[in-house]
């Protein structure tokens, strides 16, 4: 059997390379990425790296060439750009004989009105017009994504958000990243859905416990929209970042990530790691990088 993961050199991939690597043989491991000089350190722990660029089609076909089993690991950039990079991964995959896709998806991606869910709408129909067993492992919010707030908290700023009294299903990368690994190496995940989210809370229960972590008052300012705009601006975000930080601060307003589910448990074999003690490893590894 051989396992391929694709953005292998990323944040996500490379936890999931990780995890991979406590079970199973390196050399039943691939990885397909961008640049392939930035995977010379698995390369020399005997993982098979592959060159693939999802927006070079011509060399997906030689990256996926006798893969077994296969995580395609969502890329970034805007909607457009994604669904054709998407595309060109799907279209490989099911050219080359893949016998198995999973795919890192978006909580509630077929119903969801989130901005980001078109995505994630039309990657999953285009797997399941293949044929191929699949598994969609819809990830809800990484805690990681919070760190420029929590930040901000460090620095005496209060929490800002429009996001009302939207519900969020934080959990860690390490997390997805342990399920995934589950998922693409395991049995019995053949055409399945798995909603992977932590336990629901609002910003303002978020920013509660970062207050526990950091042994402080954390104050949350509720702001509309534009006015978060003015302030992210002001905070020397870029420019061309605030419309998506702002999308997304409405998603989580109308409701677009409160999904409940206890999936996790069934893939991790253990409930999704408790936010105080995930926001414990936020808030150091924050400390470390100062």
């Amino acid at each position: 059997m051989k396992i391929l993961v694709t953005g292998a050199t990323g944040k996500l991939g490379t936890k999931v390379v990780e995890m991979l690597l406590k079970s199973v043989p390196a050399s039943q491991l691939a990885v397909s990425v961008r640049n392939p000089e930035k995977a010379e350190g698995l390369r020399a722990r005997g993982v098979e790296v592959r060159h693939g660029d999802f927006d070079r089609p011509e060399t997906l076909g030689t990256a996926f060439a006798g893969i077994d089993r296969l995580l395609i690991i969502s890329a970034d950039g805007d909607n457009e750009t994604r669904i054709r990079q998407h595309t060109n991964a799907v279209t490989a995959a099911e050219r080359a004989g893949v016998k198995f896709i999973a795919y890192t998806s978006l909580a509630n991606a077929k119903e969801s009105k989130n901005f980001l869910a078109p995505t994630h709408q039309v990657t999953e129909e285009a797997i399941l017009k293949t044929g191929i067993p699949y598994s969609f492992l819809r990830n809800n919010w990484y805690l990681e994504n919070e760190v420029s707030s929590i930040q901000g908290v460090l620095a005496g700023t209060p929490w800002v958000t429009s996001a009302g009294n939207g519900k969020v299903g934080w959990a860690l990368q390490q997390d997805y990243a342990e399920a995934a690994a589950a998922v693409i190496s395991g049995n019995g995940h053949e055409n399945t859905i798995y909603e992977l989210s932590g336990k629901l809370m609002t910003q303002e229960e978020m920013a509660s416990a970062v207050g526990t972590v950091l042994g402080k008052e954390v104050p949350v300012q509720q702001v509309d929209d534009a006015t978060y705009a003015d302030i992210m601006k002001g905070a020397g975000v870029p420019e061309f970042i605030i419309p998506f930080l702002v999308d997304i601060q409405k998603g989580i307003r109308e409701g677009t990530l409160e999904i409940e589910s206890k999936d996790f448990e069934k893939l991790l074999g253990r409930p999704v790691t408790p936010i105080r003690e995930a926001l414990t490893q936020i808030v150091n590894g924050i400390s470390q990088t100062k």
